[in-house]
């Protein structure tokens, strides 16, 4: 793809002779944050696979050389955007993870807050890291969301070992089997937003969620 960008530079590059020199390429008509977030939204709406470079270009405005002068090729801009997403999008169970008292707590807001994120009006619904790979036939898109997605319940179980420790929960508490129970309420939530469920319906199984969580 480095082709492509090479190429789309020397295309723009013919300064007239004694003009002031500018950086070689074609001077960017677009603002690139804007650019990349409608990317994302593309992205996050139809997922990797199914979204074309032609799909893009249309979303963001610009043209291919645009694109792969800005961001490289499909892929770097992907990931590009899967770093976007969390950011902005995402990050709401690392706040709660790193700001509730308890794991318990913790949780608890982490599933709260997904009820609300997933099913946001305006936007796309349910988890960009969650969705984006389905049907991927490329290994490494697909790698990159699962290497994110089991940080996420090696986070979840990082912090409920602690809470055992602190002896918020039962020193018998099975601490991967826990977060691999939270990963599995937000990974299905996720699946039930995108296939139409309120975000009340999704607070509901949030709170009967909760219920199993053992007590110390």
């Amino acid at each position: 793809m480095h082709s492509m960008v090479s190429r789309a530079e020397n295309e723009g590059s013919g300064a007239h002779p004694g003009s002031p020199s500018r950086p070689r390429g074609r001077p960017r008509s677009f603002d690139r944050a804007t650019a990349l977030e409608k990317a994302l939204m593309a992205f996050w709406e139809q997922g990797y696979e199914a979204t074309s470079v032609s799909d893009l270009t249309r979303a963001m405005d610009i043209g291919a050389p645009s694109l792969y002068a800005a961001f490289g090729d499909k892929r770097s801009l992907f990931e590009e955007v899967v770093q976007v997403y969390g950011a902005r999008y995402g990050s709401f169970g690392d706040r709660a993870l790193a700001e509730e008292p308890t794991a318990r707590a913790a949780v608890e807001r982490m599933l709260r807050e997904a009820a609300a994120e997933y099913t946001a009006p305006g936007r796309p619904h349910g988890c960009l890291v969650v969705h984006a790979a389905t049907n991927c036939s490329t290994p490494e898109v697909e790698q990159l969301l699962r290497d994110r997605r089991n940080a996420n319940i090696a986070a979840l179980e990082n912090r409920i070992r602690a809470g055992v420790a602190a002896g918020e929960l039962p020193a018998d508490t099975d601490a991967a089997a826990l977060a691999r129970h939270a990963g599995a309420m937000i990974q299905g939530m996720s699946q039930q937003a995108r296939d139409g469920a309120s975000r009340e319906q999704l607070e509901a199984l949030a709170e009967i969620a909760m219920t199993i969580w053992p007590r110390s």
